[in-house]
């Protein structure tokens, strides 16, 4: 899975001379927490988020009269609170890729880029979408999470216990065990078309450990 396969492609933007005013209102009217800043020739110089924003509002203690307020928040504009040093990916960034820079750069989103044109940006919630596909989380089903070891044809083994025990794997998602320092990893599946005991009874020779098992 790439970026192109989860963007939101042709994203809102603004220009650095838009109010903080205006940019709150744009994403509060549309429902977004970030927006891309071009300039008028369409090339990217910044980022800008709700934080950002709310964080160069006057603080609710201050001495200033309402109209004073709006007055200030009207003149400032989005180039004096935007991020410049603008992190972004390219659409054929593989997804894990994206996410791994977010995480590490505690950032929630990033602007796509195709050359010198931005095409798209990617979020959290994006990832979070993705995560809930891949985990199967919108479909019902038997939930099982259990420990197997690290051993190359492990995980071929307990998919093909699920088979033969007549179930069909809708979602999956492993990880390891104290980062990687461990030989366990912990693999979540998600499975219909068998019952739950048929299937605890099946996997439970082929794992280490079932931890959860459940209907959902």
């Amino acid at each position: 899975m790439l970026v192109r396969d989860r963007m939101t492609p042709n994203p809102i933007t603004i220009t650095p001379d838009i109010s903080v005013t205006e940019a709150l209102r744009l994403m509060g009217d549309k429902k977004i927490r970030r927006l891309p800043v071009v300039e008028r020739t369409g090339k990217l110089v910044g980022i800008v988020s709700d934080r950002d924003l709310f964080q160069a509002s006057p603080s609710p203690a201050t001495s200033l009269a309402i109209w004073e307020i709006h007055d200030l928040l009207a003149k400032l504009t989005v180039d004096k609170t935007m991020a410049t040093d603008v992190i972004t990916v390219t659409e054929d960034t593989p997804l894990e890729e994206a996410a791994r820079v977010m995480v590490d750069r505690r950032i929630g989103g990033l602007p796509v880029m195709k050359g010198d044109a931005l095409v798209g940006i990617i979020t959290e919630s994006d990832l979070f979408q993705a995560l809930l596909e891949l985990l199967g989380g919108r479909r019902h089903g038997v939930r099982l999470t259990v420990t197997t070891t690290g051993a190359k044809g492990t995980l071929a083994d307990v998919a093909q216990t699920i088979y033969q025990a007549g179930g069909d794997i809708v979602g999956l998602g492993f990880s390891e065990v104290d980062g990687g320092t461990s030989d366990t990893w912990v693999n979540t599946f998600k499975v219909q078309g068998v019952d739950k005991d048929k299937l605890v009874e099946a996997i439970r020779p082929h794992v280490r450990e079932i931890k959860d098992v459940r209907e959902t």
